[in-house]
């Protein structure tokens, strides 16, 4: 390890291995030779700020010691037991999610990730219920799995299609090219509708991201969790939350479903769980859910389920958010962060809307604020996004640069002069973007 160039990374990397979501043609990756904090460095010494804890994930930072030595310890103690076994990290790692998850979810099953999870979530709800419908929104990523992508409503959907049976889409309470999101309750109302044109009794579940991820941080606004949570209890639907993205910090809560006090049916988590350190997803259900597999069969498992390393990580994390107090912190420099995207709303006539909740943040851009009209459209880029994602590689700054937004998801122990510093580089791309707006 460390006798290759970056040249030679990138080189065998794109001989050797395919790329995600990619053209390979297309493909220019970052080398990377470690990291640190809110940084990572490439093989030549290249500081870079890791502005969106890589896939949203790197909640807790980069390199913290305290979990790579529970790593090791776990790997010289046990590095593996098949699913069927039962190990200390799976004993307290289900005991210690059952502390943090909202209300009565006190059982879970622990998967290879957060797709997997999605995945037997909707399994799950129609073993429970014996029904077989799930509703999904549009605007929405749930995996990259089978099933999960025929969940997902935005485009990377598409080429996965015809996909699963007996998804079915509700409408979006923020629509594409909105400024505001709907009224909550024309959101509800909506809901409503397609569940009487489907038949309630059709209807296992629905399932949400809490707060929208990759299509826009979309924060519902208040009222239509727990309007949600009604109109499932009325028609014994279950109500489904996927918390890949926004758990564990995040939004400034453990969950974001915290902020409304709702309790789903089921909770999926991955990506903070671990903060990617290792692979581990979860998936969290209330007690009479769990109940229901007493006596019938979970038809269910794959060989790195409950792996120990998978949990000893997860455990290992989660003592670092609450020793360090960065469920708090994240709620704190939230608001750090809010005034950033503030003052570049008052420079930039190229933003059309600033959003966050805790460190989930998001930089809308536009053409003209008048209309709202995107700086790029749908599914596609432009321009102006090409010039500033370029500006923002250049000065080695790292973020998600999506159709016509810019994302602003730091890890939870950002400073606030590396969370300055950043906002500094996107002050500078957004200049070049100003140039195109009405």
């Amino acid at each position: 390890m460390g006798k290759l160039s970056a040249a030679e990374i990138v080189e065998l990397s794109k001989k050797h291995s395919l790329f995600e979501w990619s053209a390979q043609s297309a493909v220019d990756p970052i080398p990377v030779a470690s990291a640190k904090g809110s940084h990572f460095f490439t093989p030549d010494g290249q500081r870079w700020i890791d502005f969106n804890s890589q896939l949203m994930s790197v909640n807790i930072g980069h390199g913290d010691k305290r979990v790579i030595d529970a790593i090791k310890l776990q790997a010289e103690t046990l590095a593996y037991a098949n699913p069927f076994m039962a190990h200390e990290p799976r004993a307290l790692l289900g005991k210690k999610l059952a502390e943090i998850c909202p209300g009565d979810i006190d059982a879970f099953f622990f998967t290879n990730g957060g797709a997997e999870a999605n995945e037997n979530a909707i399994k799950i709800a129609r073993l429970f219920t014996g029904r077989h419908k799930i509703l999904a929104r549009y605007r929405a990523y749930h995996g990259g799995t089978a099933g999960t992508m025929t969940l997902t409503g935005d485009p990377r959907r598409w080429a996965a299609e015809p996909g699963i049976p007996g998804v079915v889409r509700i409408p979006d309470f923020h629509k594409w090219g909105r400024k505001e999101p709907e009224p909550v309750e024309t959101s509800l109302r909506e809901i409503e509708d397609v569940i009487m044109y489907e038949g309630a009794k059709n209807i296992a579940a629905i399932l949400i991201e809490t707060v929208v991820g990759t299509n826009g941080i979309l924060i519902p606004l208040d009222g239509y969790m727990q309007g949600l949570r009604k109109i499932c209890d009325t028609h014994g639907i279950l109500l489904i939350c996927d918390e890949v993205m926004s758990g564990f910090g995040r939004t400034g809560k453990w969950f974001a479903v915290d902020h409304w006090n709702v309790v789903p049916d089921m909770i999926t988590m991955a990506k903070g769980l671990t903060s990617s350190y290792v692979p581990l997803g979860a998936l969290g259900m209330r007690r009479h859910i769990r109940d229901h597999f007493e006596k019938n069969v979970f038809f269910a498992g794959l060989t790195y389920n409950s792996h120990p390393m998978g949990c000893a990580t997860a455990l290992a994390t989660i003592g670092v958010y609450e020793e360090d107090k960065l469920i708090e912190r994240s709620a704190k420099m939230g608001e750090v962060m809010k005034k950033h995207h503030q003052a570049l709303y008052e420079k930039h006539k190229c933003i059309g809307a600033v959003r966050n909740i805790g460190l989930f943040g998001i930089l809308e851009l536009v053409k003209d604020r008048n209309t709202f009209e995107p700086l790029a459209p749908y599914n596609g880029t432009s321009e102006p996004m090409q010039k500033i994602h370029h500006v923002l590689k250049q000065r080695h700054l790292y973020t998600f640069v999506r159709w016509n937004t810019v994302m602003t998801n730091p890890p939870l122990c950002i400073t606030e002069a590396e969370m300055a510093e950043a906002f500094e580089i996107i002050d500078a791309a957004l200049t070049e973007a100003d140039a195109y707006v009405s």
